[in-house]
């Protein structure tokens, strides 16, 4: 890599849409939980998203309080 290379997008792994689309979306979820059934709405759904294009492995942590 050349010392005006520096900058360039090229020169590493340009993740930034990634950051961005995550920002955005949000981390964490509160889902209420109603006679043991979720209690959203008929048009709603919880999806989970990779933003990123070699995304590696993730988990999934859940904390019931109640």
């Amino acid at each position: 890599m050349k010392t005006n290379d520096i900058y360039s997008l090229k020169s590493f792994n340009y993740d930034m849409p990634a950051h961005a689309k995550a920002t955005l979306s949000g981390t964490s979820l509160t889902i209420p939980i109603t006679n043991g059934r979720l209690n959203i709405g008929i048009w709603q759904g919880i999806y989970l998203c990779e933003f990123r294009n070699r995304g590696g492995g993730r988990r999934i942590v859940a904390t019931v309080i109640g």
